[in-house]
């Protein structure tokens, strides 16, 4: 079979035609050439070989007859068919397939035909090429003499075969007597003398080659390092597409460190600066190319990767800090000591770190000094406050970090970035700012520069100022990829190789179906000899479909939005001209409402990172949107004397800013922010507030200067409460963002560690589909729950029948999913792709997505299978028994069905239609017991969550939360039907009920599901709108 190597790195390329050589008739095809066909038939007939590279997962069906070698024979001819032609088979005819992928999917037509052959580098290979690579460049002496030898061995051996080959011979066609033979007696003589030698200068290469391998080894500490940080980088590819890396440019830049670092005659000191320029270098030279929020990841990564090999890192701890601990059973569980400040999750993770050896005690320390532990969980940076009692001598870093995983998941970033720091120095977690001008410095005319863009940046500018710095300006061009401009920029780029032009195609994104001639382009680059001014500048969007080749051959830049309130109202404020400032005539209203527009912008924008807090959905607003809405303020306060105020919210608000809005609570939170910062108020007060806090406030009038001086007078980094946020607000968008960190770190870590140091990945996975065959039950008989309410065919009771039906199918599958999962571990079955899925999210403590389409929820399998069992039970007493009294709403896989079914049941009752209901809503403050019978119209509703408030119980009211407190349960409310319900008065704020923290939900299944009115207390409902208040039925954890 012909061979279809798996080559990311480009090593089988390279091989192959150093193999085949300079002089045979190689032809380096792609699938993407015009004439492949054409090439492949005179290959074919002339017996040349043929390397096809860069194939995907789908091969040209045109090669199918050359890939199955269907011969067609003719008397003594042999024929193979290609397209619609016969051509003559040539045996000495060789084909080469190698694709870039690193992990393809091949069909089965195909892997029978080819022999699958994977090049990738393995750690141990890549050692070995850069220790070479080292001692080539520190000790040439020692490379020199290994060739000679290589070279003196070899022709020994050819010595000693020859000699072989003569005596076999003579003997073989002597006649007569042999002792009469003079001329094979002397060979014989001459063969022992010469045969000694050649074995005595074996001997010594021998020697010579230990001692050379000896003083080589001495270097293997830089070939480990260096091979360590291949591997962290091109792990990256999983986070995010565009994080490719070729070998080449890594052993170019290998090369580099090698000639720049401190040189010194101690080989240990010598290797001590190698390793630390080296793992800078390449830290540098990934961080430029990495957005903001994995470049913490890098450094963690390449900090821990770097102890592993040194063995200065528990594996089961580390594991433990991915992964937390997971109860499934909570029965043999030691109770929670303290549970009004330690959350269920956080003894969950305590409970099972005292599995590990060096956290032996840690409950019983719980258990018997909570006071102490709970004045290190309240301190401000827990990662740097001394632990309570022994702890604080026993615990090293890593420990350290698992206990503040634990209890205070917000500040795992923090303690993160102090542990790389600690172990390599602060300059690992403070990344290089990207500089243009180095990029460009440290770029050749072969290799494309690529901007990976994010929301809302547009790098041109910049590009256009570097140009105009280096005397590129009339040089410099550049083309929006699209329809249409495939011609344009070929032709750019064809004039720029001859005359040493910049060429920037812009949002290469867009235009994927052209990308990879593209591709074949920047690959030709070498053969034209570019001019050595040309550069070729690329900006695209992440895309699975950009070309592997031109991500790893390239320089990657990432561009990103400033952050904080400051730099955004500074860029604004720069971009905005003298003469657009001086144009509109009402320049003392137009100065103070454009501060007004400027600081709603930088708040949009900056309210993302709040996640689902800040808006439903991230929108990308941008300068245009800001743009539109100056001038619109400019034309509208010159048409009218009287301030047009709803016109200007309307304009704004909701048709401009609007217009990118599809959340319909996302436009009330612009409103409510434009309410507030364009009043009368904000005109006639002097120092008008923008937020609660003093900082920001309208300037008073004067030049742009003046404006851009008091910006810059603002603090750097924001609080939440600019936004009109609570503190606790960014404890919840840090405890998001470590959950995305562990969670991308969990993604990369080797597939074959053992799970708890002694326990293998299948003993691990096994025990967790025992444990839950144990603990979920038997799907109920449906046709028994039916007979058994047949007597009262009510609205209620048919949700009841198609809520046994949801259960009863997802029982089903999870039961099926773990029996067969044990089967496939002890190898009784095949393991396929979706039980393999399922095998590692097991694995992982997360639910198998499979589970998950009954009803969406983001808990933790331990979480999960616990309210599963919560929701069973509710089923399982309303079949028993009758309605329940109180009911909780989560329990439902479809709860907006069945408060549609309450609606029904009151309808029915009162004979009125069902579309003139609507649910009134009021609190009860009972406990479930003390609830002896459920209402007479409506029903009691329990468990649910508040998220972004706090819950007055002695009021009835919303008010502001405890520190720390995200999350508030809520006491039971009643919803009642009433017909022609009254527009919500004043003092009440709408707040909308989600399904789970997911505010969006996916296209299937929405998470909004009705507005609930709550008393809005002592703020107005707006106050409630800027925080992002929500009543949610479950939660993450």
């Amino acid at each position: 079979r012909w061979p279809l190597c798996i080559d990311p790195q480009g090593q089988a390329n390279k091989w192959v035609k150093n193999m085949e050589g300079k002089g045979s008739n190689l032809k380096v095809l792609n699938l993407q050439m015009a004439d492949m066909a054409r090439q492949i038939e005179n290959a074919i007939q002339f017996g040349n070989a043929v390397l096809l590279q860069d194939v995907m997962e789908e091969i040209d069906p045109i090669l199918e007859p050359v890939l199955a070698k269907a011969f067609i024979k003719r008397g003594n001819q042999t024929l193979i068919k290609i397209g619609d032609k016969e051509v003559d088979y040539n045996f000495d005819f060789r084909l080469y397939i190698t694709t870039k992928l690193a992990n393809p999917h091949y069909t089965p037509e195909i892997s029978t035909k080819v022999m699958i052959v994977n090049f990738a580098v393995k750690e141990q290979g890549l050692e070995a090429q850069l220790l070479n690579t080292v001692v080539k460049n520190e000790r040439p002496d020692l490379d020199r003499q290994k060739n000679d030898l290589v070279v003196k061995v070899a022709a020994g051996k050819r010595t000693q075969a020859e000699l072989e080959d003569q005596i076999l011979y003579l003997l073989s066609t002597a006649t007569g007597s042999l002792l009469d033979n003079v001329e094979l007696i002397n060979t014989l003589d001459q063969s022992k003398t010469t045969w000694e030698e050649v074995n005595q200068s074996l001997k010594v290469a021998e020697e010579t080659a230990k001692k050379i391998e000896a003083a080589s080894q001495q270097y293997r500490p830089c070939s480990v390092r260096a091979s360590i940080l291949y591997f962290v980088l091109n792990d990256l590819s999983m986070v995010d597409p565009m994080y490719q890396f070729s070998l080449d440019a890594y052993n170019d830049l290998f090369l580099i460190s090698i000639r720049n670092s401190p040189k010194n005659d101690n080989l240990q000191e010598r290797i001590k600066s190698l390793n630390d320029y080296h793992t800078y270098a390449v830290y540098k030279y990934t961080a430029r190319g990495l957005f903001e929020r994995h470049k913490l990841l890098l450094s963690l990564q390449i900090c821990v990767r770097i102890l592993q090999t040194a063995n200065q890192v528990n594996t089961e701890e580390w594991q433990f800090f991915l992964r937390g601990g997971q109860v499934l059973d909570r029965s043999a569980q030691p109770a929670n000591p303290a549970g009004m400040w330690i959350s269920e999750e956080a003894w969950d993770n305590i409970t099972e770190l005292e599995a590990l050896p060096n956290f032996k005690g840690i409950v019983s320390s719980f258990e018997q000094s909570p006071g102490e532990w709970e004045r290190w969980f309240r301190q401000n940076e827990p990662e740097a406050a001394e632990l309570p009692g022994e702890w604080e001598s026993k615990c090293n870093e890593l420990q350290r970090m698992i206990l503040v995983r634990c209890l205070r998941p917000d500040r795992v970033i923090f303690s993160a970035t102090t542990y790389v720091a600690n172990a390599l120095g602060r300059k690992f977690v403070e990344p290089p700012v990207l500089d243009l001008g180095e990029t460009y410095a440290d770029s050749t005319p072969l290799s494309p520069l690529i901007f990976v863009l994010s929301a809302g940046v547009d790098p041109t500018e910049n590009l256009r100022k570097l140009a105009q710095e280096r005397g590129m300006g009339s040089k410099f061009f550049t083309v929006a990829l699209g329809q249409g401009q495939a011609p344009i920029a070929t032709r750019l780029i064809e004039d720029g190789l001859r005359e040493g032009n910049w060429v920037f195609l812009a949002n290469c994104h867009l235009m994927t179906s052209w990308l990879p001639t593209l591709d074949k382009l920047i690959e030709s680059f070498e053969g034209k000899n570019p001019h050595d001014n040309f550069r070729l500048w690329l900006s695209s969007s992440p895309s699975p479909q950009f070309p592997i080749a031109v991500l790893q051959r390239g320089i990657k830049m990432t561009t990103e939005p400033p952050k904080g309130l400051r730099a955004n109202l500074l860029r604004l404020y720069n971009s905005v001209s003298e003469e657009s400032y001086a144009q509109c005539k009402a320049a003392p209203k137009y100065q103070k409402l454009l501060f007004a527009l400027t600081y709603f912008h930088s708040v949009l924008l900056e309210r993302r990172k709040f996640r689902t807090l800040g808006l439903n959905i991230p929108y990308d607003f941008n300068d245009t949107d800001f743009s539109v809405s100056d001038d619109l303020l400019k034309s509208y306060l010159d048409s009218y004397e009287q301030t047009p105020w709803d016109a200007l919210k309307y304009l704004i608000a909701e048709a401009n800013y609007g217009g990118r809005v599809t959340d319909e609570l996302d436009r009330r939170v612009l409103n409510s922010y434009l309410n507030k910062f364009y009043c009368e108020d904000a005109l006639s007060v002097s120092n008008y507030q923008l937020s609660p806090l003093q900082t920001y406030y309208i300037p008073d009038n004067g030049t742009l200067q003046s404006f851009r001086d008091y910006i810059l007078t603002l603090p750097a980094t924001d609080r939440p409460e600019a936004f009109g946020q609570h503190p606790n607000a960014e404890i919840s968008y840090l405890i998001e963002d470590s959950k995305v960190l562990l969670d991308s770190l969990l993604s990369l870590q080797p597939r074959s560690v053992a799970a708890g140091g002694s326990m293998k990945r299948e003993d691990l996975v096994m025990s967790i589909a025992t444990d839950l065959l144990d603990q979920v039950p038997q799907p109920f008989n449906l046709e028994d729950v039916m007979k058994s309410k047949a007597d009262d065919p009510s609205a209620l009771h048919v949700v009841l029948f198609q809520e046994v039906e949801r259960y009863n199918m997802l029982l089903a599958n999870v039961r099926k999913s773990c029996v067969e999962l044990q089967k496939g571990i002890k190898g009784l079955v095949v393991m396929s792709a979706d039980l393999d899925q399922i095998f590692d999210a097991l694995f992982n403590a997360k639910v198998p997505a499979a589970w998950l389409k009954t009803y969406p929820s983001l808990k933790p399998l331990g979480p999960w299978t616990r309210d599963l069992l919560q929701r069973i039970e509710q089923l399982g007493r309303w079949i028993e028994d009758t309605y329940p009294r109180v009911y909780w709403l989560s329990g439902f896989t479809y709860p907006t069905g069945f408060l549609t079914a309450v609606l029904q049941t009151t309808a029915r009752k009162n004979s009125v239609p069902i579309d003139t209901l609507s649910f009134e809503y009021s609190i009860v403050n009972l406990d479930e017991k003390e609830i002896l019978q459920a209402p007479k119209e409506g029903v009691y509703i329990k468990g649910m969550y508040l998220e972004g408030a706090g819950w007055d119980f002695e009021n009835g009211c919303l008010c502001e939360p405890e520190p720390m407190e995200l999350i508030v349960p809520m006491p039971i409310v009643m919803f009642r039907p009433v017909e022609n319900k009254k527009k919500s008065q004043k003092g009440v704020y709408s707040c909308p009920l989600y399904l789970y923290p997911v505010r969006t939900g996916t296209r299937e299944r929405p998470s909004f599901m009705i507005p609930v009115d709550l008393r809005s207390g002592a703020a107005d409902p707006d106050h409630w709108v800027m925080r992002g208040t929500a009543l949610l039925l479950a939660l993450a954890s």
